[in-house]
């Protein structure tokens, strides 16, 4: 992912909240959040994934005029089977060090972690990547650090 920059803004935490089903006031409602122990309204901790709303070339949008495979169940203009990266999503971790509020500016930036492989006796080989993205904010401090891992293994898995 390249530098993206997004402002966090009380309505879209509250539209996170919501749209994930999370009633906490500490979210939306400024009484109930000063008296929270965090003394404002904060974001859910999985709002730092909405960056990809600010990122234009996010694989999972649709680009207007483009074929896009979609995630419904109607066909969605193309014609043949959506390409994919032949890996899985194998992990995520986060690690806070503090809390995303209404007013922060965040700065994300991923680059890559660590490298290694694990020998399997259905797969092969499987190889293991890291990618550690980093939210920082308006002065540049760590807000939040992510790291995903991705496998991808060196045949396919027969079915049994």
């Amino acid at each position: 992912m390249a530098k993206i920059t997004f402002p966090v803004e009380a309505s879209h935490i509250m539209m996170f909240a919501r749209a994930i089903g999370d009633t906490n006031p500490v979210y939306y409602d400024a009484e109930a959040a000063k008296a929270s122990e965090a003394g404002r309204i904060v974001a859910p901790p999985s709002f730092a994934q909405s960056v990809a709303q600010f990122n234009p070339d996010y694989f999972l949008r649709p680009k207007p005029g483009v074929a896009w495979f979609g995630s419904g169940k109607t066909a969605t203009g193309l014609t043949e089977k959506a390409s994919s990266s032949g890996g899985l999503h194998a992990e995520q971790h986060f690690e806070f060090h503090r809390h995303i509020s209404p007013g922060d500016v965040l700065t994300v930036e991923s680059k890559p972690g660590k490298i290694w492989e694990k020998e399997s006796k259905r797969a092969g080989i499987l190889k293991f990547r890291e990618s550690v993205t980093e939210y920082r904010d308006q002065a540049g401090n760590l807000v939040i650090t992510a790291t995903s891992v991705g496998v991808t293994t060196e045949r396919p898995v027969a079915q049994s």
